[in-house]
């Protein structure tokens, strides 16, 4: 019974694109952006090698924010699949 209204539910495959990558890296820039300024200790250890390119950033802060930018990528790219745009 669930399988089937699995089935009815789902959409035609998205195949990857460059549109997809790019939405998805301008979704992890936006959730890095976004958790540096709210993030209350975004410099917990451990550090990561790339200070220069990320700031004082930690191994915790920049997982979870890139975890969130993916969540925010997938919901953008599926949601702009099933409108069709992509």
């Amino acid at each position: 019974m669930l399988t089937s209204t699995l089935l009815a539910a789902a959409t035609t495959p998205l195949q990857w694109s460059p549109i997809v990558g790019l939405i998805m890296i301008l979704a992890n820039i936006v959730a890095i952006a976004f958790g540096k300024s709210t993030i209350k200790y975004p410099n917990a250890e451990p550090k990561l090698p790339l200070v220069n390119f990320l700031g004082d950033f930690g191994l915790p802060a920049f997982l979870a924010t890139t975890a969130f930018g993916h969540i925010l990528g997938v919901g953008t790219i599926l949601g702009l699949h099933n409108l069709g745009r992509i």
